[in-house]
């Protein structure tokens, strides 16, 4: 009975989390570079939590807990606009951004623009970094070719963005909506594809259709353990009453 209430709980538990996570990722749907979280579960078995002397009489079962929030990667869809501000990434390489601590980040979020000083900025997240540091543009007269190299109209090379590689597998520090933090090896592997495309941003990875139905379906599973949990708390309290009157 009591294992029973147990497990009821941390499935509620686990489906809110779900929840909160899909709730989450519909805010951000139209959020530019947003990458979706999920909700990674994982189970220990009985042993782990019942005396040596129970284990041959208590039988087995599997006790599921929410284990971590996941960020998937997966690439989103472009838009293309007219703006030279707006730059996509095609491929698994990101942008760099020094945050206002002094914090290298890495972002999918495009959208820039000049700060005061005329330098390439992502809103106030901090200044967009070349190989060289920050990205003095000036005006908005540029061009950025596929392989990230910067360049004035006279077609003259004035600096290069610096360009990070997270595997899509990877498993991200996420950073406020836009922004991450990846404690491997950022190199660009040799022979890694990928394109650079002026005029365009990334949308978020989030399929509304799929989040939707998902949230459904948790919501469903979420009720149904609600409702056994208030099942069993009757039938416990009259097997206490029955007990009293003994």
């Amino acid at each position: 009975m009591q294992r029973a209430f147990y497990n009821l709980a941390q499935a509620m538990i686990n489906h809110q989390r779900s929840l909160d996570a899909i709730a989450n990722n519909v805010a951000n749907i139209n959020t530019a570079g947003y990458k979706k979280d999920e909700i990674v579960t994982n189970t220990f078995q009985e042993e782990l939590i019942l005396v040596e002397n129970r284990r041959k009489t208590s039988g087995s079962f599997a006790q599921t807990y929410v284990d971590v929030n996941v960020t998937n990667l997966e690439q989103g869809s472009l838009e293309f606009t007219e703006s030279p501000f707006d730059i996509a990434i095609h491929g698994n390489v990101y942008f760099n951004v020094e945050s206002p601590s002094g914090r290298i980040l890495q972002t999918r979020k495009g959208q820039f623009e000049l700060d005061g000083e005329g330098y390439l900025c992502l809103s106030d997240s901090g200044r967009v970094q070349s190989e060289r540091g920050d990205i003095f543009i000036g005006n908005d007269d540029f061009i950025v070719d596929n392989e990230g190299n910067i360049l004035n109209t006279d077609g003259e090379i004035i600096d290069r963005l610096m360009l990070s590689y997270i595997p899509a597998d990877a498993n991200v520090e996420k950073v406020g909506d836009n922004l991450y933090a990846y404690d491997g090896d950022m190199t660009i592997p040799e022979g890694e594809k990928f394109d650079i495309i002026q005029g365009a941003f990334e949308k978020s990875n989030v399929d509304a259709n799929k989040e939707i139905t998902h949230a459904m379906e948790v919501q469903r599973l979420f009720e149904a353990a609600s409702s056994i949990l208030k099942y069993m708390d009757t039938l416990n309290g009259r097997a206490s009453s029955e007990i009293i009157k003994l």
